[in-house]
């Protein structure tokens, strides 16, 4: 790449800053320096831009023109634009004979060509390329080294020296070695490294200039954090009671999909019992509360909606297993007692 970026103009986009084709186009036309082509043409509708962009790509040859090389990062995240019109665009140039344009997408999915229209994946190449980390743990802990080292260029001199010797000694420290380890056993993406490096780096202040081992394990606590069950904490009692309900659904039919009513069903149960502890809520406030558990996607319907299809009977899927439930109710705020009994229950209240 580096012998021969002095013949190519080379456009980077990347799906998680242009969300968009319209951004994305206006990405590209910034990085081949055509803001200024032809007056204010280029500033016009999508549509207009998109013309005028592939009118520039296609009145090359492959003889005097330069090439054109299209890196798209998070390939997968352009596939979701509107009608894949760009992507379809920019294949149907690079498959072009008198056009030297090249586009290549990075992604961390395999299933990514599954996504792609029949017209798009039509013109794609169908050229994969795998590409696996084959780093051992020592070589991980030198990239950990790297990552964190300050350049020899940096304005103060004596705090890159304090700093890189204190990455040094960290990278030797045991409590830090199993941090890594945990991550490196856990997956070998850099970029999870990144993230939690940053998280540690985070911690870093004018009093706290250095990062220490507690600063990475407490970096480590904050990676490993379970968002769905860190969603638990906000509900309401009514709403934890619906969890544990189909959690007790999930123990007694084996994890087959359940319906409403049979949620419905088992927190009626739970109320007769324990009558003098809970509010027994009408039937409409508890389907707005599983409607809630269904919009914070803590549950998910097994097929899409039929319109015709009554809400109480839809089969749905708990997307939480019991040991994330019981670790979010153990931190619950004011949970009642018998809530937590039930949770807690081995069968359901039959």
């Amino acid at each position: 790449m580096k012998q021969v970026r002095g013949n190519l103009l080379e456009v980077r986009l990347n799906g998680l800053l242009q969300t968009n084709d319209k951004v994305a186009l206006k990405e590209i036309t910034r990085q081949l320096n055509l803001e200024n082509v032809v007056g204010d043409k280029v500033f016009g509708s999508f549509a207009e831009n998109l013309v005028f962009l592939l009118e520039a790509l296609r009145k090359g040859d492959r003889s005097s023109s330069c090439p054109v090389l299209f890196v798209l990062d998070e390939f997968d995240l352009f596939v979701h634009h509107k009608n894949q019109t760009l992507l379809y665009n920019l294949f149907d140039v690079s498959q072009s004979a008198q056009t030297p344009v090249t586009v290549i997408g990075l992604t961390c999915r395999q299933d990514v060509l599954e996504l792609l229209e029949k017209r798009v994946k039509s013109r794609f190449s169908h050229r994969q390329i795998y590409l696996m980390n084959s780093f051992d743990f020592r070589q991980y802990i030198t990239i950990f080294k790297k990552q964190l080292a300050l350049p020899a260029e940096f304005p103060d001199e004596s705090f890159a020296q304090q700093w890189n010797t204190n990455v040094q000694h960290l990278s030797e420290d045991k409590t830090v070695q199993d941090v890594l380890r945990n991550l490196f056993h856990y997956t070998k993406d850099l970029r999870s490294l990144h993230l939690l490096l940053m998280l540690a780096l985070s911690h870093v202040t004018v009093h706290h200039p250095l990062i220490t081992a507690s600063d990475l394990q407490e970096a480590s606590k904050q990676y490993r954090t379970d968002s769905r069950a860190n969603i638990v904490h906000g509900l309401s009692v009514l709403e934890i009671c619906l969890m544990i309900a189909m959690k007790h659904l999930n123990d007694v039919h084996e994890g087959e999909p359940f319906n409403f009513q049979m949620v419905y069903n088992e927190f009626q149960k739970f109320i007769q019992r324990k009558a003098h502890c809970m509010y027994n809520f009408e039937k409409p406030v508890v389907m707005k509360a599983f409607e809630h558990l269904l919009q914070l996607e803590l549950v998910r319907p097994i097929e899409r909606p039929n319109i015709r299809a009554q809400r109480e009977y839809l089969l749905m899927k708990l997307l939480l297993d019991n040991t994330q439930i019981m670790d979010a109710l153990q931190v619950y705020p004011n949970c009642p007692v018998d809530v937590k009994q039930w949770a807690a229950s081995s069968l359901s209240w039959l």
